[in-house]
């Protein structure tokens, strides 16, 4: 049996910024491998790298050095195009702030991203009621997000990220916006969501007690990783 190659294998990555007279090197040497199903926490204070390493994961910007490749993208080679394609196709984001238009009904924000992704809508008919029954928002497709909690909106954010079946979910501080509570609610439903779709998910958290939940942890010191017990 062939092994299944890691949606993500990173190697030796390097990122330079450039400010002009200074350079600083953000991330200086990163290995990091994530397949199918893993649920990966980083964990790192402010400035540690964790930002620019999903930057550079995400296809948001290229890395100066190093081997990445997500999904079968090598980002080392891909152009503005592939990288807005990877998006698309294979990379799904779920933020801090919940980023949901406020015009639009919880429905149709969910909608919008398989617009943006170019599926169509029968596929989120398919995907919505294992989504919204997990998430526990089946009985807010109608509203809009002002009409919603906190916890509600971040519901709808993941389910958002999940409806167009990416391979890898790119999560940063996903629970940091909520109360304690609501935050567990929340972060149990992504748990059971990554494990149900086998997605492979990426978690930047400063919450130590909801990445001790996760499979694995990895720290990110001055610009390399660090695996954790």
């Amino acid at each position: 049996m062939t092994e299944e190659a890691p949606i993500v294998r990173v190697r030796g990555l390097r990122k330079v910024y450039d400010t002009g007279r200074v350079s600083v090197e953000a991330l200086r040497g990163v290995d990091l491998d994530v397949a199918a199903g893993d649920f990966l926490a980083i964990v790192g204070p402010s400035g540690s790298g964790k930002s620019t390493l999903f930057h550079v994961i995400g296809g948001m910007t290229p890395p100066t050095g190093g081997e990445v490749v997500v999904a079968g993208y090598d980002m080392a080679k891909c152009g503005d195009t592939e990288r807005t394609e990877l998006r698309r196709k294979a990379v799904s984001f779920v933020f801090q702030k919940f980023n949901l238009l406020p015009n639009l009904t919880v429905r149709d924000n969910i909608r919008a991203a398989l617009h943006i992704a170019g599926l169509p809508s029968a596929r989120f008919d398919h995907q919505l009621t294992t989504l919204i029954g997990i998430l526990g928002i089946d009985g807010r497709l109608e509203h809009k997000p002002s009409e919603l909690s906190g916890g509600e909106q971040q519901r709808v954010a993941i389910a958002r990220a999940l409806a167009t079946n990416p391979r890898l979910l790119l999560a940063d501080e996903p629970t940091g916006n909520l109360d304690p509570h609501t935050a567990d609610h929340v972060f149990g439903a992504l748990m059971q969501l990554v494990k149900a779709t086998r997605v492979a998910m990426l978690i930047a958290t400063h919450n130590m007690e909801l990445a001790g939940r996760m499979d694995r942890r990895v720290s990110l010191v001055n610009g390399q990783v660090v695996e954790l017990d």
